[in-house]
């Protein structure tokens, strides 16, 4: 095993996939600087940097996956996704059931997403259960440097389109970036063990659809993905203490969920707690309680989510996105009821 950051885990996977598939080619805004190593080592007709349209190089990759190449678009901001949601959602999403299999876009869209640091919501959504929503799309959001580079190669080899979800608490030069240019005054909870971790010495893929169980526990069980993941653990280790035995699972995937493992650990706690980083209202958060209860499963059921648009205050945000303390406060509620 190695110890790797989790940006450095993507990079890691996506060169090694590269130097194997000369059909892998990078294409997005200010790639050239964003990925530097990549560049140098595979040149400029594999990592092209575009204009500042994203509904025109999304809408390129898609006429190009279909052409036979595998592209990895990045969006800077998940934010900037609506742009390109034409391409995403009218094109790229249907192609291959229209064609009834005939046409495939292998295509992943690279995006960071996430809050925690004060630039509000136009540049700090995550929005992975509105792309979820969207029959054709596969949703991911990793948690760990380990997770991250075996999705990422997962990712490049699936047959349709991909939203790969980078939080931006995770990833060190998104870190830099949000600590430089005069904001240092600007304090931001990172999580240290999604920052860097052990990573294989050889990259294999991580099953897309496949929940991970980060911790056991009887009494309760957090869901979430991401940051969010991270979250759970600490507040699971609070609760311990109050003598709580609580659970946290790890989706990766937001779609297509994991249905047989989440059932399995809610039937066993008989407590579902879901910690969203995106919109409570008709998001991942109804999602889950819809699946268990649909299972036949009964449970007591609540969630910490993002409450509303973020706002800029770091203090006004803090009461709005899901935390330790938030989710401690509900898991406590649960277990009174």
């Amino acid at each position: 095993m190695r110890t790797m950051s989790f940006a450095d885990a993507i990079e890691d996977a996506l060169s090694d996939a590269m130097a194997s598939d000369s059909r892998i080619v990078i294409l997005g805004e200010d790639v050239h600087a964003l990925r530097m190593n990549l560049f140098a080592r595979f040149g400029e007709q594999r990592v092209r940097s575009a204009p500042i349209s994203e509904a025109a190089f999304v809408g390129a990759a898609v006429g190009a996956a279909m052409a036979g190449l595998r592209p990895v678009v990045e969006v800077m901001l998940v934010d900037f996704i609506g742009v390109a949601m034409d391409a995403l959602l009218n094109h790229a999403a249907k192609i291959e059931a229209f064609s009834g299999g005939k046409w495939k876009v292998p295509l992943v869209v690279r995006t960071a997403c996430g809050g925690g640091y004060g630039d509000s919501g136009q540049h700090e959504q995550t929005l992975w259960g509105w792309l979820a929503h969207i029959p054709g799309l596969t949703v991911v959001a990793p948690s760990t440097p380990a997770d991250a580079g075996g999705m990422m190669l997962s990712a490049i080899e699936h047959e349709g389109p991909v939203i790969y979800l980078e939080h931006k608490l995770l990833a060190s030069y998104w870190l830099y970036y949000m600590g430089s240019g005069g904001r240092t005054t600007v304090g931001f909870d990172v999580p240290l063990e999604g920052v860097s971790g052990p990573v294989p010495d050889s990259w294999t893929p991580v099953p897309l659809g496949k929940a991970a169980t980060r911790r056991e526990g009887e009494d309760i069980t957090l869901v979430s993905v991401a940051v969010g993941v991270h979250r759970c653990m600490e507040a699971a280790a609070v609760l311990e203490e109050k003598g709580i035995s609580a659970g946290v699972l790890d989706l990766r995937t937001v779609s297509p969920l994991d249905r047989e493992v989440l059932c399995g650990a809610i039937s066993r706690s008989g407590r579902l707690l879901v910690v969203d980083e995106d919109y409570r209202d008709f998001g991942l958060s109804g999602e889950l309680a819809a699946v268990v209860l649909e299972a036949g499963i009964t449970v007591r059921y609540g969630r910490v989510c993002t409450e509303g648009t973020i706002p800029y205050s770091r203090e006004l945000e803090d009461q709005v996105l899901p935390n330790t303390r938030r989710i401690v406060d509900a898991a406590l509620k649960l277990m009174e009821r």
